[in-house]
């Protein structure tokens, strides 16, 4: 008997764990012919989240759990859970049920017929903003233009990897992570499955603006050098403006015999080459930054509680 372990992220989602359980309970007694493992990894949680899956637990011996020793973020407990993973499988879902549990028997249907990676494409999205939409559509299409391997358009962490994908991404351990990037970064064989994405059952989201920004700086930088080439882009238009320019004036003064205030022109001149540098300098920067993050060689996350059992620490 095949088996298939879920992993759910949970940071502070007391609300929703009793309706995603019940949910996934009901699952797992349609679909006899797999073995189940639902794996929470507790996201340093600050209200009652893991003494509900400590309860889980207890009575179904079918539910295992990771507890950080602090929050470490939905990216890096992503990675903690496929390296705790025994699943011949795993399915990836968030706790707050926006990604329909009912969807993982067609996603086991694509497995058995050889897809690696079988992802839920959203065909609409319930109880987001125009805004939110809006810039997340802006976001893949910036992040494909930027890079050479294919993106999945609308398409969340809601998917079902082969154990050779989890191998494959438990290879890859940057500390400032994109999983939507690595999935498509690692190939093998994909299928989309296309839903209509539901609001929250409960509970607030943890994702803010700010956060969505951030996690999209890390997407692009992380996956591609492409910004840093920016500065060739512009080096070569700007030199040639910058000479057409200068023709310009020597051009009017012999012309018309009008001399040109020169202060003017320095201080635009200056204005648009301090941009441009300034610019620059926040793309390099943040390359920087994310060499300096990685030579630190420090590990992804550190573990409180495996399953009843303390632990020191976790690579």
């Amino acid at each position: 008997m095949k088996k298939v372990t879920i992993i759910i992220p949970a940071y502070n989602e007391q609300e929703s764990l009793p309706f995603l359980y019940e949910r996934l309970e009901n699952l797992m007694k349609e679909i006899k012919q797999y073995e189940f493992e639902i794996l929470f990894v507790n996201d340093g949680s600050k209200d009652k989240t893991l003494e509900l899956i400590k309860q889980y637990r207890k009575e179904d011996k079918r539910i295992s759990y990771v507890d950080f020793s602090r929050n470490f973020g939905k990216e890096i407990a992503m990675i903690a859970g496929l390296d705790y993973a025994t699943g011949d499988c795993v399915i990836l879902m968030d706790a707050d049920l926006q990604d329909p549990p009912e969807l993982i028997p067609e996603m086991l249907k694509y497995w058995e017929e050889g897809y690696d990676d079988v992802y839920a494409q959203r065909k609409s999205r319930k109880g987001e903003t125009f805004l939110k939409k809006f810039t997340s559509k802006l976001y893949y299409r910036i992040l494909q233009t930027l890079t050479n391997v294919e993106i999945q358009k609308d398409t969340g962490d809601f998917r079902l990897l082969d154990r050779r994908c989890v191998n494959a991404l438990k290879k890859l351990r940057e500390s400032q992570r994109c999983s939507k990037s690595m999935f498509s970064w690692i190939g093998y064989k994909k299928k989309a499955i296309l839903y209509d994405r539901d609001p929250r059952v409960a509970g607030r989201t943890k994702w803010n603006y700010m956060k969505l920004v951030n996690l999209a700086i890390d997407g692009i930088t992380s996956f591609t050098t492409s910004p840093l080439r920016i500065s060739t882009y512009i080096a070569i238009p700007t030199f040639i403006a910058l000479f057409v320019y200068f023709i310009y004036v020597i051009a009017k003064c012999c012309i018309t015999g009008i001399i040109i205030q020169a202060y003017q022109a320095i201080i635009l001149l200056i204005l648009f080459f301090s941009g441009i540098q300034i610019l620059l300098f926040g793309i390099v920067g943040e390359y920087l930054g994310r060499i300096f993050n990685e030579t630190k060689n420090r590990p992804l996350y550190l573990v409180n509680e495996y399953n009843e059992k303390k632990e020191m620490n976790e690579l």
